[in-house]
């Protein structure tokens, strides 16, 4: 195809490149040694070019300008087509077509017509619109092919392949609902409570809320609060101080919750809307960290400096059966029947405890201990006498403090005990000597130390202690923040160690022979009991901070707040059937919405718009437009202001008068179309905000932002990225404001500018986002590519938008060239010479992204406040115009004909496409683009129904449920059991199945002195062990003594018998007995009794119940 002058000759060399002038093309690091002066008066203007003759049809571009005399012949894949480059030819062989200077041309001159550009064979394609209705009459798309995985859209499924179909229980609300209501941890009340079937509770920032899981597949009743509208239906208590930790007491079918401001409140779930409050009391000064309720009935609680405090089960118990009008009376009861552990093992004012927060307490129910933990050591308790056995650290190593304390005390265990069970005036002083004294001080100054350098993170920080558990075969496991896993056994011998992945562990759960890990990074790992991983998958996108197990599913919640359930055999055969079943019915849980986003980008030199400018910019194209994105550089810039900015940005600071005052005139502009802003950054002269339309606002959710510096060693932000990240109908769109390397040469340095950008940018929750949980969104878990290598952020988004001065110019042509062909509007050819084209062709820059066809004049250089064409740089260094300003994206779409599905979510196309010649306030003008969008997502409260219904009549499904949850039938030797003194009496537990393994627990019920069933054993009882795993064809045999009683035992009435001379104790034993993939069980009762003599029990001494309960 012939040039416009129908010669094949090239044009002259080019002319050399412009030297270098104020603003765009300063080097990068001029800002850090010198003031920026004010730039040269503007010249005189240039003549504009005459208009052309109305008969002439327009093509696509802004309206204020005069559109080219384009022959009608000329298509649009012509102006995309992509053969090898052909210039014009020299003026000299023309003269008749010669480029004439824009001054000498005549006002009525008009200028030949030019025809599209020569196609191109190269690696680039152009893509049409795609299919559907919402984008017919879209704009073509230049698309740059992509260079490896972190380029291509990421593959997305309405049931995941790569891990079980989760029951979601909670999906995952947006971030800002959850703002002072965020859920921090699980429990569950197991099938064989007395409060019915099992229910899920949560605890959070704003109280506790609890699921009835029979209700799971359910419609809520009535429409819920923001964040849950697609959650199962639950009951929610009234608001409370943020509640910390959370622990099931099924015995009593009791949740007890421990907050922030020191209570403990306990809850149930009685006949109505709300979750019923049961008991209260002030535990602690500070906040309770962790509760674990003893084999005993005990609830035992921690919290900071290491103060452990326990509640004995007599109170509770009688304050749980009191009357409404006596709850406050009885709840006093409870919080005076407390001992405080570290007084009572404290001597002299030395404690061999650690002064660090507890922050994990376990009750080793298979022998009657407690654990606890602070950050990087434990103690063991007796859970029946209260006695402290042991203290060591994370390597199993004893403190030797604690063993030369015990062998100096001059009291004994039982002094200590009746001393800190009684009020502080009944107190005595230990009768310790002065040297004695002094040393202790030294320990404590010693202890206090190391608990700041601790805190501090000055010790090994990596290894401390985040989650533990007891396993049924009675084994202790710990989770470090290193990734590790430790066995423990009973004693508090650290016996093996497993490092199954590098993420911190949030949580351990265990059920039958498998052990759950929950990690930072999302993922949760199945192990067996040796520690061998069997399995693992990616959980959620956000740390798991709890698990639970109830109904035969393991609850998992994530720091975004989202809850799911996974069955208890999976990964097995149910999951295939799950999710081939789901999968068919997607047509009943897909749901589209259609939206259009206007995105405008505007280099604005420093300068403030007139409010003209900005209605002509902004101006809404459609009604239908439902977000608004803008993209801002140079709205600041200076050395001073650059190196304040850079400083500010190392504390979490942004934000400038300039930069507020924009937002504040575009946010008025938008305000009478009902928009409001969801979010902004700022970095330096970088600003990207989002504004939407009020009745979006509730769709769009978890705005994240994120600032990437590429000036001087990639530390100043004069150049670099601002960037936000939203979801958007539950679908991640991500908008990148970009200002990249000036100058004509500085190709390379701009391609590495995008790829710095697009592998380093990392988002964050902004600072003005008021949520009190710790847990950052950077947390999740990192994508990988088919070599395992990490992927970056950006490549998980179903949408990116690129907007901004990227500062690619025009090579190859001179100044006078690209004036000629911008004044006769052959922008077809002046788009041959775009150094972006050609980077984006080549695969080097912006690999995978699209552009939209333009017909827009280049954007810069402009003389400011001249408007139309004859206000390009007339000054002597005379800038090449050049398309700087751009706007380029990526959906989720490999090709061009895909339609919009669940596994192709996002799918967009561009209707509009334009710069706004009218403002003239910057050398650069401002262009927008407007995206039609096609937004598939999962009805998540349809997706949960489906999922009941193939759980409850899938035949295939139901078959293999049948088979999980047999457990093996298990015989017990004897059910009546007399003790006599303190000869051991023994159990057989037999396993009468051949190939199932079984579990069992045994818990107590005595009645006490009002008559009502006191849940726990009796403190007069050892049973060992009351846990534990029976193999197929095995017996196991539980071993039940009578326990010497000691004087001061508050709970020598707990029984319900007094322990007077000849008086009978008695009590009940619940053998419960699962299999290992269901919390289907079935119960045993034991009854013991025992005869006690007189001498057996002294009748002298202080008695701390007869305080109390006398």
């Amino acid at each position: 195809m012939a040039d416009p002058g129908g010669a094949t000759n090239p044009f002259a060399s080019p002319c050399p490149a412009a030297a270098s002038s104020s603003w765009d093309d300063l080097p990068d690091d001029f800002f850090l040694s010198a003031s920026i002066s004010p730039p040269p008066a503007a010249p005189a203007p240039i003549p504009s070019t005459s208009p052309r003759s109305a008969a002439t049809p327009a093509p696509h571009r802004s309206a204020s300008l005069p559109p080219a005399s384009t022959p009608a012949s000329a298509s649009a894949s012509d102006s995309f087509s992509e053969s090898p480059r052909r210039r014009p030819p020299p003026p000299s062989h023309h003269p008749q077509l010669q480029p004439q200077p824009p001054h000498l041309l005549h006002p009525s001159y008009s200028l030949p017509a030019c025809p599209a550009a020569p196609p191109r064979s190269a690696a680039a394609a152009v893509w049409p619109p795609p299919p559907g209705p919402h984008h017919a009459g879209s704009l073509p798309e230049f698309a740059a092919a992509p260079a490896s995985r972190a380029h291509r859209p990421p593959a997305r499924s309405a049931v995941r392949a790569d891990r079980p179909p989760p029951l979601e229980l909670r999906p995952r609300p947006p971030r800002e609902s959850q703002a002072r209501a965020a859920l921090r941890a699980l429990a569950c009340c197991r099938d064989h409570a007395p409060c019915g079937g099992a229910r899920l509770w949560a605890a959070g920032e704003a109280g506790v809320r609890a699921w009835d899981l029979a209700d799971a597949f359910r419609v809520p009743p009535a429409r819920q609060r923001w964040g849950d509208e697609a959650a199962a239906p639950f009951r929610e208590s009234r608001r409370t101080p943020p509640a910390l930790c959370l622990e099931a007491d099924p015995g009593r079918g009791v949740v007890w919750s421990g907050h922030e401001d020191g209570r403990i409140m306990g809850w149930t779930a009685d006949p109505g809307p709300d979750a019923g409050e049961c008991l209260a009391w002030v535990a602690h000064r500070g906040p309770v960290f962790a509760l674990t309720v003893s084999r005993y009935g005990d609830l035992w609680s921690g919290s900071e400096g290491g103060v452990i405090k326990v509640w004995y089960g007599e109170a509770i118990e009688k304050s749980l059966v009191s009357q409404r009008e006596e709850k406050r009376k009885t709840s006093f009861l409870v919080e005076r029947s407390s001992i405080d552990l570290r007084d009572m093992v404290s001597d002299g004012g030395a404690c061999p405890l650690p002064a660090v927060d507890v922050k994990l307490l376990l009750s080793d129910n298979s022998r009657s201990k407690v654990w606890s933990a602070g950050y990087l050591s434990f103690a063991l308790w007796d859970s029946r006498t209260k006695e402290l056995l042991k203290v060591f650290n994370i390597d199993g190593q004893v403190d030797t403090r604690f063993d030369s304390l015990s062998s100096q005390d001059p009291y004994s265990y039982e002094t200590k005990q009746t001393l800190f069970s009684s009020p502080r005036k009944e107190k005595a002083r230990s009768p310790v000597g002065f040297l004695q004294r002094s040393r202790n001080a030294l320990l404590g100054a010693a202890d206090a130390v190391r608990r700041v350098a601790v805190k501090a993170g000055f010790g090994d920080d990596t290894r401390r202690i985040e989650a533990f558990t007891m396993s049924a075969d009675g084994m202790i496991w710990t989770g470090s923040a290193n990734g590790s896993l430790a066995q423990w056994d009973g004693s508090g011998n650290r016996l093996r160690e497993f490092l199954h992945h590098s993420s911190s562990v949030q949580c351990i759960c265990n059920f039958g022979t498998r052990l759950w890990v929950g990690y930072m990074d999302g993922n949760i790992q199945l192990l067996d009991l040796e520690g061998n991983l069997l399995g693992g998958w990616i959980a959620h996108n956000s740390p798991i901070l709890s698990m639970a197990v109830g109904r035969s599913y393991i609850f998992s919640l994530a720091g975004h707040g989202g809850i799911r359930g996974w069955n208890l055999s999976s990964p097995g055969p149910l999951d295939s059937i799950l999710r081939s079943e789901l999968i068919e019915k997607d047509v009943s849980y897909k749901n589209f919405e259609y939206m259009k986003v206007l995105v405008g980008s505007w280099n604005v030199g420093q300068e403030k718009a007139s409010y003209e400018s900005l209605r002509a910019w902004l101006k809404l194209p459609t009604p239908e437009v439902g977000v608004v994105v803008v993209g801002l550089q140079e709205v600041d810039m200076g050395a001073g202001f650059l190196a304040m900015s850079a400083a500010k940005e190392t504390v979490g600071l942004e934000g400038s008068p300039n930069g507020e005052w924009w937002l504040d005139v575009i946010g008025q502009i938008l305000k009478g179309h009902s928009f409001v802003r969801v979010g902004s950054r700022q970095m330096a002269g970088l600003i990207i905000a989002v504004w939407v339309r009020i009745n979006l606002k509730q769709l769009i959710g978890d705005v994240d932002n994120a600032a990437v510096a590429c000036g001087l060693g990639r530390a100043i932000g004069n150049k670099g990225a601002v960037g936000l990240r939203m979801r958007i109908h539950d679908r991640s769109i991500c908008f990148v404001n970009c200002h990249f390397a000036a100058h004509m040469e500085a190709v390379s340095r701009r391609n590495e500018d995008f790829d710095h950008v697009f592998r380093s940018i990392t988002f964050s929750s902004p600072s003005n986002v008021l949520l009190t949980t710790s847990v950052s969104g950077s947390a999740a878990q990192p994508l990988r590519g088919e070599n395992g290598s990490r992927l970056p952020k950006l490549s998980d988004t179903d949408m990116i938008v690129f907007l901004g001065d990227f500062n690619y110019r025009l090579s190859d042509i001179s100044y006078d060239e690209a004036m000629g062909l911008v004044s006769r509007r052959c922008f077809d050819w002046l788009r041959e010479n775009d150094q972006l084209r050609a980077e984006m062709r080549y695969g080097r820059v912006f690999q995978g992204l699209r552009e939209g066809e333009f017909k827009f004049p280049p954007t810069y250089k402009f003389d400011k406040h001249i408007a139309g064409l004859s206000g390009y740089d007339s000054s002597e260094k005379k800038r090449i115009p050049a398309w700087c300003d751009r706007i380029l994206y990526r959906d989720s779409r490999a090709s061009s004909d895909i339609e919009c599905s669940l596994e192709c979510p996002v799918v967009g196309s561009i209707s509009m496409y334009d710069s706004c010649m009218e403002a003239t306030d910057s050398d650069h003008k401002p262009v927008k683009c407007v995206f039609n969008l096609d937004v598939a997502h999962v009805d998540k409260q349809t997706m949960r129904q489906k999922y009941g219904e193939i759980m409850t009549s899938n035949k295939k499904v139901l078959y293999l449920l049948q088979g999980l949850e047999a457990f093996p039938e298990v015989n017990i030797s004897t059910n009546d059991i007399i003790l006599q003194d303190q000869n051991p009496a023994v159990v057989k537990l037999q396993n009468r199945s051949t190939e199932e393994l079984a579990c069992f627990e045994i818990i107590g019920q005595t009645p006490n002195s009002s008559g009502t069933p006191f849940s726990g054993f009796p403190s007069w009882l050892k049973v060992s062990p009351a846990v534990g795993i029976i193999s197929p064809g095995q017996s196991v045999e539980v071993t039940l003594q009578h326990g010497q009683l000691r004087s001061q035992d508050y709970l020598s009435s707990t029984s319900g018998n007094s322990p007077g001379a000849g008086q009978e104790k008695d009590a009940t034993l619940l053998v419960m007995v699962t299999g290992v993939y269901s919390t289907a069980m079935r119960d045993h009762k034991i009854h013991v009794k025992h005869g006690s003599r007189r001498d057996a029990f002294p009748s002298s001494g202080y008695n701390f119940a007869d305080r109390f309960f006398g």
